[in-house]
């Protein structure tokens, strides 16, 4: 596929999901689901959460006209994937409108897992860390895998509660991972794919972005994250890097997202529950504000997408280095937040 064809396809997913993100946005829309502010929000007015729906409809036609414009047959691997897709949607969104009971919604999101991971043969038979390999029992490997799917499903809704901060990071993640695609000449699947989804994200971050006219809400952000872990397994089953690189790119949200779950787990406090103690949040509070911590985690997930570009052309051998120094940067990060609250509250 010529660049041309690339960048006219992608034109069109980024006007498609611009024109439907406004469409929704409107308070007139007979689709719109209105987000009220909770405990756990960060925003003090109603806001449409319907978002989401453009993100995966244009999403849908730019995938739907990759294989088309390539002349080439569709991967099957998409086919999986776009039944994936529909089980998260069609629960989140239901989840959107009616505020559905959490087991019912996890056990979708396992079956949806499940099918993924199966269907496309992406079970781990080994974990891979700087060249060397940690082989796994089958039955290990495909409970592994589909954790990893359902927790990043989950925690990309965990960490949507902010303007621009979950579309941003797609925009971000999956064009980087595009770019590996393309390195390795997987223009048409791999990278077009994951270029698609960062348009469709782009378009919608048009009416997000800080002060956000309309929000993903859970039928886009957990269908984002579904394609997060997606893209990441497909590209380490392909041998375009190791899995770990794959999350390293979106580590600013597995990250905060884990280590807040087991802080909360650890204090005893009731996890489940809406909260505001993502670090991300504490930033917001601390007086950072929706604009200056969005542009901040940007940066810090562009840093993070081009460490993991860079390691994908080096020796492996230097992997470990790499992770030992963004296991330093997030402990120093989670050290500076928690000692400046610290300080705020005895000054005051």
């Amino acid at each position: 596929m010529s660049s041309l064809a690339m960048l006219v396809v992608c034109a069109v997913v980024f006007i498609v999901s611009w024109r439907l993100s406004r469409w929704l946005s409107s308070p007139d829309c007979f689709f719109a689901i209105i987000d009220h502010p909770n405990e756990r929000s960060l925003h003090s007015r109603p806001v449409p959460r319907t978002g989401g729906l453009a993100i995966i409809i244009a999403a849908g036609v730019g995938i739907g006209l990759l294989p088309a414009i390539a002349g080439v047959h569709p991967n099957p691997a998409l086919g999986w994937l776009g039944l994936s897709t529909t089980l998260v949607a069609g629960i989140s969104l239901l989840d959107d409108r009616y505020d559905l009971s959490s087991g019912g919604r996890i056990a979708v999101h396992f079956i949806a897992a499940w099918l993924l991971i199966e269907g496309n043969g992406w079970a781990l038979d080994a974990i891979e860390f700087g060249g060397r390999m940690f082989p796994l029992w089958h039955g290990v490997g495909l409970g592994l895998s589909v954790l990893f799917v359902v927790w990043t499903i989950n925690l990309y809704n965990f960490m949507d509660g902010m303007d621009g901060f979950a579309a941003g990071m797609a925009v971000i993640g999956f064009a980087a991972l595009a770019l590996i695609g393309f390195v390795y000449g997987d223009g048409w699947s791999y990278g077009g794919v994951s270029l698609v989804v960062a348009a469709a994200a782009l378009g919608f971050l048009t009416v997000n972005f800080p002060p956000a006219r309309i929000f993903m809400g859970d039928v886009g952000s957990s269908t984002l994250g579904l394609a997060v872990a997606a893209v990441i397994l497909w590209g380490s089953a392909l041998g375009y890097f190791e899995l770990w690189l794959g999350v390293l790119i979106f580590s600013p949200f597995y990250i905060d997202a884990t280590v807040t779950l087991v802080r909360r787990i650890l204090g005893g406090e009731k996890f489940w529950q809406a909260h505001r103690s993502h670090y991300y949040q504490r930033l917001v509070q601390f007086g950072w504000g929706h604009r200056r911590t969005t542009v901040a985690e940007y940066l810090l997930m562009l840093a993070c997408a081009s460490t993991a570009y860079f390691a994908t052309g080096v020796a492996r051998s230097y992997h470990l280095w790499i992770a030992l120094f963004w296991i330093c940067v997030y402990a120093g990060f989670m050290w500076m937040i928690g000692y400046a609250e610290k300080r705020k509250e005895r000054h005051s």
